[in-house]
């Protein structure tokens, strides 16, 4: 997750070099796929810790370059993360500026493959946006318990801490995800990450 547990991104997890290919049963035997295995484009609900407000926000999937984009709803910012170049990049156009980051995690646990970090209990199915999904307790990098809740190929559908959905996908589209989608404009100034 990024900004303050309001994005949703593809969740990256440090893996071994020397991974064999999953089978294509593997993703829901002890642990969920985490990285899609196919291009998608999914508009989430997102909702803040206490409840009291939501936003949306559209996630973009491009599984050949392993390029993921992120536009918040309302907002003219949005976010690339590119795990073979290891960057994230926060792109304002309308101030013509940019930054760029180390990517919040260094490797991505491959597509086709369980996630290789953490625990996760299975818990059961369920239907989000249409599709059919494999929910899994596990917990977050705070030690909170969430429910998640993946389809086959990886995609997030919905997170659940108690009985509050925090994410919550509104319509998922496996569709190619052109190269344009997630290229960074020219001309833009680069500034220093903001820092906490």
């Amino acid at each position: 997750m990024l900004a303050e547990g309001l994005a949703v991104s593809v969740q990256a997890q440090t893996v071994p070099p020397s991974v064999a290919p999953a089978s294509s049963d593997a993703c829901n035997q002890t642990a969920p796929c985490i990285t899609p295995s196919t291009d998608a484009d999914v508009l989430y609900e997102l909702a803040s810790p206490t409840g009291d407000a939501t936003m949306k926000q559209r996630m973009r999937w491009q599984v050949a370059s392993l390029r993921q984009r992120l536009d918040p709803e309302n907002s003219s910012v949005f976010m690339v993360t590119s795990w073979p170049e290891h960057t994230l990049s926060v792109v304002d156009v309308p101030r013509h500026k940019q930054s760029t980051m180390p990517a919040p995690s260094q490797n991505l646990t491959p597509p086709g493959h369980p996630a290789m970090i953490g625990t996760y209990a299975r818990l059961g199915s369920s239907i989000v946006a249409g599709e059919s999904c494999t929910v899994w307790r596990t917990k977050d990098t705070d030690g909170h318990a969430n429910d998640v809740c993946y389809t086959s190929d990886g995609l997030l559908l919905q997170v659940a801490q108690g009985q509050q959905i925090t994410v919550r996908a509104l319509s998922v589209s496996r569709s190619p995800q052109p190269d344009s989608v997630f290229a960074i404009p020219a001309g833009l100034r680069q500034e220093a990450p903001a820092t906490p």
